[in-house]
């Protein structure tokens, strides 16, 4: 199967962190971007940041920056239709989509996300974990991760009519396609820094 691209989402506003660039925090000696780029990199083709704003407080990065091509912040979907239209430039078939704020990502993610589309006519897959006692989920119940997908260039029209018409959640967009979910069996591995205190847990997590 043809290894897709990869888009970092990082086009959120960082409300709960006080805003600013939650990618570019610190977590033990390295930013969080940093993190995340040495986890996905080896996975993916080719790889861009979605980022909105002056690019260049990304240039120690070297990823090529594509912002949210609809205004107003619309959520994760403008940033993974913005990582579709770049991969379509490259000629790629398929985009996988991460946040910029899980710095413990699968490092076999796209492997996984890959397997689980065989037989798609248009591989789009989220991430999933089962839900435990320890989060306070129903035990077994899937949880999925939504900024964690591998999607098909080819609907990438089809989506930007959806938010264009107002649509905000993912799996509304996915289930219409015939979306499923890839489940990784370690919650942990996708535990996001929203807050001053999840970085302090991060810090202990490493």
């Amino acid at each position: 199967m043809k290894a897709p691209v990869g888009v970092i989402l990082a086009g959120g506003l960082a409300s709960r962190m006080g805003g600013g660039d939650k990618a570019l925090r610190s977590l033990g000696g390295q930013t969080l971007l940093s993190r995340v780029i040495e986890r996905i990199s080896p996975q993916v083709a080719d790889l861009c940041l979605n980022a909105n704003g002056d690019a260049g407080r990304f240039d120690a990065y070297g990823l090529p920056v594509v912002a949210d091509p609809l205004d107003g912040f619309p959520g994760p979907l403008a940033g993974v239709l913005a990582g579709m239209d770049w991969a379509a430039a490259q000629g790629a078939d398929t985009v996988v989509s991460v946040a910029a704020d899980t710095p413990f990502l699968p490092c076999d993610l796209v492997p996984v996300l890959q397997l689980a589309s065989e037989g798609q006519a248009h591989p789009l897959v989220l991430a999933a974990t089962e839900g435990d006692t320890e989060t306070r989920s129903s035990k077994g119940r899937l949880i999925r991760h939504p900024t964690f997908g591998l999607w098909p260039v080819a609907l990438r029209d089809d989506l930007r009519a959806a938010l264009e018409g107002g649509l905000k959640k993912v799996v509304l967009w996915t289930e219409k396609h015939g979306g499923r979910e890839a489940v990784f069996p370690d919650e942990r591995a996708f535990f996001n820094v929203n807050t001053p205190e999840d970085l302090a847990e991060a810090e202990r997590m490493i």
